[in-house]
């Protein structure tokens, strides 16, 4: 873990908007990439399933952004998704993601968007107690309840989680 790392503006702009809806601004920076989901959960010590990892998507009518947020341990059901939404989704490219997010792949965290941003939580995140979701940079977390999620203006909790089929 490095103590001495400059926080990034992507990184200190989630410090402030987490700050401003009373939700912990403990931001924990590592040497290693906490980018993908594994990552996370091998340098934070937890299980891949507390990570609160974020899918950028891009609505194939609107053009608008929508953030998914679920269970590191989970995939997305784009159908489930596009029900939800009422249009088809693509995944957003990484251009997509900085642009409307402000934020590079791997960093995308749940507040502290640079536009306007649809995000959806998977209700399967209720089910993990902590959680830690990416803080503005692909090396940056934080530690939150999922209670903490419902301090996120506009966010609708969802079930997109694709159910795994038994054998």
């Amino acid at each position: 873990m490095s103590d001495t790392r400059k926080r990034t503006n992507s990184v200190g702009r989630v410090v402030q908007t987490l700050q401003r809806l009373g939700m912990p601004a403990d931001v924990v920076e590592f040497d290693e990439s906490t980018r993908s989901s594994a990552e996370a959960a091998a340098a934070i010590g937890c299980e891949v399933a507390q990570i609160a990892k974020s899918i950028v998507f891009r609505g194939k009518q609107s053009g608008r952004c929508i953030l998914v947020i679920a269970s590191g341990a989970d995939r997305i059901d784009e159908k489930k998704l596009r029900t939800e939404i009422g249009e088809g989704v693509s995944r957003a490219d990484a251009d997509f993601v900085r642009e409307r997010t402000g934020f590079a792949i791997g960093g995308v965290a749940p507040v502290g968007h640079v536009g306007e941003v649809c995000v959806l939580v998977d209700r399967r995140l209720w089910d993990m107690d902590p959680i830690w979701a990416a803080a503005g940079a692909p090396n940056a977390v934080f530690r939150l309840s999922a209670d903490d999620l419902h301090r996120i203006p506009d966010i609708r909790v969802v079930d997109v989680r694709q159910v795994p089929v038994s054998a």
